[in-house]
């Protein structure tokens, strides 16, 4: 008999892009169902949390549909997880977006806003919007067969500022000072670009993300 295809549950806590992501996950081979129940995330075998939006608002929907705590378990017991945009800035412990907000706390960090000046005190445009360049680093399952150097499509005003230096796996420059694009550890990986706007090179790292499930 063939290998089933691998199952994957994309989170579904009101945010807007999901079908989109689901269809791109499916491109690459997986079989993606969005999902708004804690039974479902642990039924899958990854889960994939995108996110548009505000980080209070995307916390609040998760708490209260118990799925803070399902994306938790399933990344403490290992089993693979993508977090896309704000999916990346949710693991986070704090985001300072309109107020002090709490956030899964599974990587140590704060999300900041960017800064009103670039590093030579010119005005900075604030969301970064458009395609960057990503350079990835370090040891990750997901960056096996991936270029090092990569184009994505971003959208965004806040990004992750890592504790440590080791959970940063990708980085983009903007405004002359470098931010973490990519985070990892263990069992999760998550970007802040959106790699179903990304074209092949989203193709590319969702290409990776299905061969990753595959081996685990």
């Amino acid at each position: 008999m063939g290998r089933t295809t691998p199952r994957v549950a994309v989170v579904d806590y009101g945010a807007g892009n999901l079908r989109s992501v689901a269809k791109a996950l499916e491109r690459s081979g997986l079989q993606a169902t969005v999902c708004g129940d804690p039974a479902g995330l642990a039924a899958a075998d990854a889960v994939v949390l995108p996110g548009v939006g505000a980080f209070a608002d995307a916390m609040e929907s998760l708490r209260g549909k118990g799925l803070d705590d399902a994306v938790r378990e399933g990344i403490l017991a290992g089993r693979p997880y993508l977090g896309l945009c704000l999916g990346l800035q949710l693991l986070f412990e704090a985001s300072e977006e309109h107020g002090e907000n709490r956030g899964l706390a599974l990587l140590d960090g704060r999300v900041r806003r960017f800064p009103e000046t670039d590093q030579d005190g010119a005005a900075l445009r604030v969301p970064h919007i458009g395609w960057n360049e990503v350079r990835f680093q370090g040891e990750h399952p997901m960056l096996e067969g991936l270029p090092q150097e990569d184009v994505y499509y971003f959208v965004h005003s806040y990004h992750a500022v890592p504790a440590s230096a080791g959970d940063v796996v990708g980085l983009t420059d903007y405004g002359g000072r470098d931010f973490a694009a990519a985070a990892a550890r263990e069992s999760a990986f998550a970007v802040q670009f959106h790699p179903e706007k990304s074209q092949s090179s989203g193709r590319r790292l969702l290409d990776a993300f299905a061969r990753w499930i595959a081996a685990c």
